[in-house]
């Protein structure tokens, strides 16, 4: 498959834990339960997307991308969210990020198997992945760690209608993965 026909938003992302669905506009309100907890958020860069006016800005910005999905576990129940962003035919890369999980799910295989998931689909088309992951955000790092990404550098990173943020840049390479 070319890396210049990567699908953004497929279909069929799922296994026995989670199911990937494209994020629509009528999902804000059951994606908002969800983040409206500001534990989600305490170790993010921008600690208030619980607010809901700060979490429509990251909720329009998750549709304009084209790449945001709405994350269901096995019971079909809404856990959160993620999205390919930034994909660059020409260096054969994408980015994954905006990943939030309701706590209940955290340290149980959830955000592993969403990684997985949307790192298999995507090395079908690239050759790396890259994250960005906020400097005072340690147990992304620890998963970003977990997953085998290796962290390559700092950026400085506006997210969508947000202030710039320091952040860690993670890559994980196709040779590597598979």
């Amino acid at each position: 498959m070319s890396a210049t026909h990567f699908e953004l938003q497929p279909t069929d992302l799922s296994d026995e834990l989670l199911s990937l669905i494209p994020l629509k506009a009528l999902d804000f309100e059951i994606l908002y339960k969800v983040a409206s907890d500001p534990e989600i958020w305490a170790q993010h860069p921008n600690k208030n997307r619980y607010e809901r006016s700060v979490f429509q800005n990251f909720f329009k910005g998750a549709l304009e991308s084209g790449g945001a999905f709405l994350i269901l576990d096995q019971n079909k129940e809404p856990n959160g969210s993620s999205r390919f962003y930034d994909f660059k035919p020409l260096e054969s890369s994408v980015h994954i990020g905006y990943t939030f999980l309701a706590k209940k799910y955290w340290g149980k295989g959830y955000n592993k198997a969403l990684k997985s998931l949307m790192l298999n689909h995507a090395f079908k088309y690239v050759d790396k992945v890259i994250f960005h992951v906020g400097s005072n955000n340690i147990p992304s790092q620890k998963a970003m760690n977990k997953l085998g990404a290796l962290k390559t550098g700092e950026i400085e990173v506006a997210y969508y209608g947000e202030p710039v943020r320091k952040n860690f840049i993670y890559e994980i390479n196709k040779k590597d993965w598979i």
